[in-house]
């Protein structure tokens, strides 16, 4: 029986430069993850003119960000910076269990942001009434909730599996698909219940993300004034830029392992870029075009005497 599992990283670059060079630029990107996503959380919980219902769940999703890259990233710079980097068994489950429940968790928080902007967009005079911050944070509880519940399911079926022959995982991490590829007997069924269930969890958010949106649009045309039109078109193009970054490097991870003739050595590039890029980008996202943000951050730059105004 198998007790642990090599992760093997990249195939084709296993020679110590090019172990040293991803080392080096994946803690660099951590760095700068950590550092960008609790700037955005002290900015949000400092002033209080951003606790509003939508700067709450940009804060749910700054702490999902921590937490998705603090779930793969040191993993992959232990296999960057060593010359074979073995996990236990259970801590391998561990990591496949939390990478599944933050994905499902950054889904429905995204899908909670576009509900906000719609209520926001489409019915602007009940938004104050139906999406207060009590009950915007009872969401976000719910969406934590169901990220963490849905993936028991698939983490169950792999973990009753019996592992007796291969142990080499071809990921940087521990990777579910490339941990129930080393099961013993035939996983065809759970892999079709994991694809099931994990389709629903990315493309039920994007039907109705992508049904907020349309609604929106729509609601964007009848305003009369240029100047109302593009305060929304503001209001929403942070959240579509966070959309694109998540569902299009998910796709690309999909995308890749069903194209026949992509390099393992792509196949893992794709699923690593899934994990950090998103995560990288949100508060980059978010201080850049978020009026609110840039002008709160740039308060407390005087304030701190950092980036002194003018006299």
């Amino acid at each position: 029986m198998v007790s642990e599992f090599i992760i093997v990283g990249f195939p084709g670059l296993q020679d110590k430069e090019s172990k040293a060079i991803l080392f080096a630029v994946f803690l660099t990107v951590y760095l700068l993850i950590l550092m960008g996503n609790f700037l955005l959380i002290c900015i949000l919980a400092a002033d209080r003119h951003l606790h509003t219902p939508m700067y709450l769940t940009i804060c749910s999703l700054a702490i999902i960000d921590i937490a998705f890259s603090t779930n793969t990233v040191p993993t992959m710079l232990a296999v960057f910076g060593s010359t074979t980097h073995t996990v236990s068994f259970s801590a391998c489950f561990t990591q496949t269990y939390f990478f599944q429940a933050l994905v499902s968790t950054e889904s429905f928080n995204l899908l909670l942001m576009a509900y906000d902007r719609y209520v926001a967009i489409c019915h602007p005079l009940h938004y104050p009434a139906r999406i207060t911050v009590r009950f915007t944070f009872q969401l976000i509880v719910v969406c934590w909730l169901g990220g963490i519940l849905i993936p028991i399911i698939t983490f169950s079926l792999a973990f009753t599996k019996r592992f007796c022959g291969p142990n080499r995982v071809l990921q940087c991490f521990c990777d579910y698909s490339g941990v129930l590829r080393l099961a013993c007997g035939d996983v065809l069924s759970i892999s079709y219940v994991v694809l099931f269930v994990g389709l629903s969890i990315l493309l039920i958010p994007l039907f109705f993300i992508v049904l907020s949106y349309v609604k929106i649009l729509l609601s964007v045309l009848h305003i009369s004034s240029s100047g109302g039109r593009a305060k929304a078109v503001s209001t929403c193009s942070s959240h579509l830029l966070v959309l694109s970054v998540f569902f299009l490097t998910t796709a690309g991870v999909f995308i890749s392992y069903r194209i026949p003739g992509t390099s393992v050595d792509m196949r893992i590039m794709g699923s690593v870029i899934h994990n950090v890029f998103p995560a990288l980008m949100n508060p980059i996202i978010y201080c850049l075009r978020t009026k609110e943000i840039r002008d709160s951050l740039a308060n407390t730059l005087k304030k701190s005497k950092i980036f002194p105004g003018r006299k």
